[in-house]
Order: C-alpha cells, then structure tokens, then sequence
C-alpha cells in the first residue's frame, strides 16, 4: 500500500520563531542603533565601537533570553509530565476514562472512543495523555539550547549586515545607506519567513518593514535632536 505523504512545517516552529526574531532584532537594533549614532554627528570609529558592541551583546542577551524563556517553558511541561505520570501510576481507570472522553468530545462514539483509548494506553499511557490531554508531542518539544544558538547566531548575522554597510559606503551617507539596506534585508527575511511557515511573503515582508521604518525613524530623530555621539 503507497502511503500518502503530507508536509508539514510545525517541527520547524521551535528554531524558526527564534532564528527569524534574532535576526530581525539583529538586523532592526543595530540598523537603528547606527542611523540614531549617525545622526548625531558620530565619527565613523564611534560607529564601528557602537555598531559591534551592539552585536556582541545583542546576540549574549538574545541567547541568554530565549535559554531562560524555554526553559521555563521545557519545566512547565516537565512538571505536567510528572503530574501525569503520578496519576498513571495511583489510578489508571479514572485515566483511561478521562482520555476516553476526550476522544468522545472530538466526535469518536464512546464504545470505540474506550477501545482506543485502552489500545493506546497499552502501548504508550503516558505518550497517549501527552498528546492528546496536555497537547505535547516530540515535534513541538521545547528546546532550549537549540533556541539560544539559533537566537544568538541569527542575531549576529542580521547585525553584521547593517554594521558592514556603515564601514563600507562614504561617511556622510552612512544613515541613507544602513537604513534603505536594513530595510530591503528586513523585507526579505519576513518574506522568507512568511513562506517558510506557509503564509504570504507579501504580508510579512510589509509588516516587518513598516515597522522597521518606525524604529529607526524614531532613532534617527532622537540622534538628531541630541545632536551627539553616545
């Protein structure tokens, strides 16, 4: 019998969300950080302080954040795991019949809602209430050190970019130039991000960039009004 195979892109949620956010905020902060230094009349060392500085610990703080985030995350699904697996252990009727029920409320008729329910709980108890009770599956698993690498190397790919562009184009249009660039580069990464995850590459190229452009807007006019270096 040839199976029917389907792609699906929900194991790709965990490292998607945190490399797409680390290299907006890569690519957004530094950008923003740059135009806003630029436009208080910086030198182009200051810049090149600045800028890597605000890679450095931009990335450290995008790792450590999503590291403490998942983990929080990972214990809380850890610890219903253990509250599961005590209630597996103390009464497993109540549970068998809990998750019959479950299945009866997805529409499944209640004598074939308890067959499966015992034929699942026979091979996998605990894998059964994970996934069908508490929602918890292989696949979405939280991860949390596979999510700050992603977090702290996209950061610093996205903010190598704008930093790049303000070392390499003519002193007096460093603000013209990191900004058009970032823009272009944030535009692209929400549609990539879009299409990856299946949604329209239009709508998230243009909220990425809008946003984009208020940022670094409100930056460059905060540099300006101050009028110097910090």
């Amino acid at each position: 019998m040839r199976l029917h195979r389907e792609r699906h892109r929900l194991d790709r949620s965990g490292w998607l969300r945190a490399a797409v956010l680390g290299a907006n905020d890569g690519i957004l902060s530094t950008a923003s950080l740059l135009v806003g230094i630029a436009a208080a009349d910086a030198t182009r060392s200051e810049l090149w302080v600045a800028g890597l500085a605000g890679l450095v610990s931009g990335a450290m703080s995008m790792a450590a954040g999503e590291y403490v985030s998942v983990s929080s995350q990972l214990d809380t699904e850890n610890a219903d795991l253990e509250r599961e697996r005590k209630e597996l252990a103390t009464d497993i009727e109540a549970e068998r019949r809990e998750l019959a029920a479950i299945y009866v409320s997805r529409g499944v008729e209640s004598p074939l809602a308890h067959q499966v329910a015992e034929q699942l709980m026979q091979r996998d108890a605990l894998g059964a209430h994970a996934r069908d009770e508490l929602g918890l599956t292989s696949t979405l698993q939280a991860r949390p050190l596979q999510a700050a690498m992603a977090s702290a190397a996209s950061f610093s790919a996205g903010a190598a970019l704008p930093l790049t562009t303000a070392l390499v184009v003519a002193h007096d249009k460093v603000t013209v130039f990191v900004a058009a660039t970032s823009l272009v580069l944030l535009a692209l990464m929400g549609a990539a991000a879009a299409q990856t995850g299946g949604a329209p590459p239009l709508k998230g190229a243009s909220r990425v960039a809008f946003w984009g452009a208020v940022a670094m807007g409100i930056t460059a006019t905060v540099g300006s009004l101050f009028g110097t270096a910090v």
